[in-house]
């Protein structure tokens, strides 16, 4: 009777270390999956490749995005994002008037507007404090500089807080191809200088989800 009782502890005790491992590898991973500062580059692309974050939307993202900034953001206002993404692909982009769509109040919203492009020596890079932009190209095509705002120069205009916005010169900067087939996200630390024209100027619709950082 002794040996039995004895074997029955030991299984008591085995099981409840097997609960207690199994409990705090599951807060661990819980805590990992909310908090994408502490992924590895190898894990946040490997969820940003895989894309359920798009919720269906069949639009690429582009190669200059910043994929832990995204993934940061993603994950401590993931109802924002959801409801972005949701007004992406659930309307008819190509058929909405011009004007601002209150998604979410001030915290996302949505101006669409239609222009010519620009000469690239009219156009200035431009920077948001409060705003990350997803900014996406529904008809036409245009160029877009892509800089960090740490290339900043000169600068043109300061940062006014009522329209969130300044401008400035930067050193160095890319210009990449905006097409319906892809779109750009930009952050508080990402320049950008938008609506230039490829080889000439023409008709550009655009959308651009305003979500607030904070």
């Amino acid at each position: 009777m002794q040996d039995n009782s004895l074997i029955v502890n030991n299984m008591k005790n085995s099981l409840l270390i097997l609960i207690v491992m199994v409990s705090m590898t599951g807060l661990c991973s819980c805590s990992g999956s909310s908090d994408p500062a502490g992924w590895s580059s190898g894990k946040i692309d490997s969820w940003f490749e895989k894309g359920e974050w798009l919720g269906g939307w069949k639009v690429v993202p582009d190669e200059s995005i910043n994929r832990k900034s995204f993934a940061i953001s993603y994950f401590s206002n993931r109802e924002r994002w959801d409801k972005a993404f949701a007004f992406l692909r659930e309307n008819d982009l190509s058929s909405l008037d011009l004007k601002r769509y209150d998604i979410d109040g001030d915290n996302v919203y949505a101006p669409v507007s239609e222009y010519l492009t620009k000469n690239e020596e009219d156009a200035r890079y431009e920077a948001h404090r409060a705003y990350i932009d997803i900014q996406y190209v529904v008809s036409g095509k245009e160029l877009i500089g892509v800089a960090p705002v740490s290339a900043r120069v000169v600068e043109l205009e300061p940062y006014k807080e009522a329209n969130d916005i300044e401008f400035f010169t930067v050193s160095g900067g890319e210009n990449r191809l905006a097409t319906p087939s892809r779109f750009f996200i930009f952050f508080p630390e990402d320049a950008h200088r938008p609506g230039l024209k490829d080889v000439e100027n023409s008709p550009v619709r655009k959308v651009v989800v305003k979500i607030r950082v904070n």
